[in-house]
């Protein structure tokens, strides 16, 4: 650029043919089947591809108080294919993903397959992943609820392994634009283990995959599940977002209606399907390669002092009374917990009791 800021005569600006070529490359992953359903869908069109990044990359600057420490073509992209290239609910997505994290950083620290608690949780299939797509292309996650071992590893620990499967899956560009599909299984999840869900454990897992996550979820599909996951979901239903709450489908134990939205020839024997029994190490092995039989030494004790940090800080505003669903504009504040809460000790409590 000259000092007049203007390109010298010598100099032509891109074509748009060029601009297009430059832009098309974060299309490049993408089949023609999939491109044609962004565009319709998602509205994503390559010929302002670049000005739809750089308008969520420009708001930024409204958002001091964020750490934003990935900010490239490729990685806002995601969000604006979660949020259907609304700019301004793109950048909404992309403030809440950088202070989510920045509230929970223990959770956060050492963010990887082999941390011993996110090690046992991925090797008992937390989350399992199924080899097939379903027919619009959507990957298939399964959580078998009764695997949980409290002995072994926390609640927390099961986010955590389950966020670092999505970023891993996220980066493939079919499936920001198809999205996923989640069926948890509750047989056999006993009691004893649904009481040791809090209201601050279950909104720190809303948090994380409704409100600060770009991922498309078409569907979350509840089978096999006792009365007091009923209860459960009843606490939790009031902080889920509407469209939340239309994609989940409590099926109990009539698998013909899973059937009905998931063809039975893609699910494992265990959800009435076609294919073998799921084997809950499938994914571990993809994530931790060499490493997943090497014995780790961990119990949930290990962690447990960073778990209740995480949880007092949670308790600050996470009480059933004060519980909030998340808001519509990104403002300063918008996750944060005030200082004081008149009823903190409430949190404390499980939502199911044993006594």
């Amino acid at each position: 650029l000259g000092e007049t800021g203007m390109l010298p005569s010598s100099v032509k600006p891109p074509t748009e043919g060029q601009l297009l070529q430059t832009m098309t490359h974060l299309q490049a992953g993408l089949s023609p089947e999939t491109l044609e359903k962004a565009k319709v869908e998602l509205k994503e069109n390559p010929e302002t591809l670049h000005q739809d990044i750089q308008e969520v990359r420009d708001m930024i600057i409204t958002r001091p108080d964020i750490g934003f420490l990935r900010t490239d073509d490729a990685f806002i992209l995601r969000f604006l294919r979660a949020r259907k290239f609304n700019h301004f609910e793109a950048f909404r997505l992309l403030a809440q993903y950088f202070e989510y994290r920045q509230q929970n950083l223990d959770m956060f620290k050492n963010l990887k397959a082999t941390d011993p608690g996110i090690k046992q949780a991925l090797k008992d299939g937390f989350p399992g992943v199924l080899s097939n797509l379903d027919k619009y292309g959507r990957k298939i996650l399964v959580l078998f609820a009764a695997n949980w071992d409290q002995s072994r590893y926390t609640f927390v620990d099961i986010l955590r392994a389950i966020l670092l499967s999505l970023e891993s899956m996220i980066e493939d560009p079919e499936l920001q634009v198809n999205g996923f599909i989640l069926i948890i299984d509750w047989s056999n999840f006993t009691f004893k283990q649904a009481s040791k869900l809090t209201p601050s454990m279950l909104r720190l897992a809303i948090e994380g995959l409704q409100d600060s996550f770009p991922a498309r979820f078409g569907g979350i599909h509840f089978v096999n599940q006792p009365w007091y996951i009923h209860a459960l979901y009843t606490v939790i239903r009031p902080f889920l977002k509407d469209k939340t709450r239309k994609r989940i489908f409590m099926h109990g134990n009539n698998l013909n209606s899973l059937h009905q939205l998931i063809h039975p020839e893609i699910l494992p024997s265990e959800l009435g399907g076609m294919m073998p029994p799921y084997d809950m190490g499938t994914w571990a092995r993809t994530l931790l390669d060499h490493a997943y039989d090497e014995e780790t030494d961990y119990c949930p004790e290990s962690y447990t002092l960073s778990v209740q940090d995480l949880e007092r800080d949670l308790e600050k505003n996470m009480s059933p009374k004060t519980m909030k669903r998340s808001q519509s504009v990104v403002e300063p504040g918008v996750l944060k917990r005030p200082d004081k809460v008149k009823s903190e000790e409430d949190n404390l409590q499980p939502l199911l009791s044993l006594d």
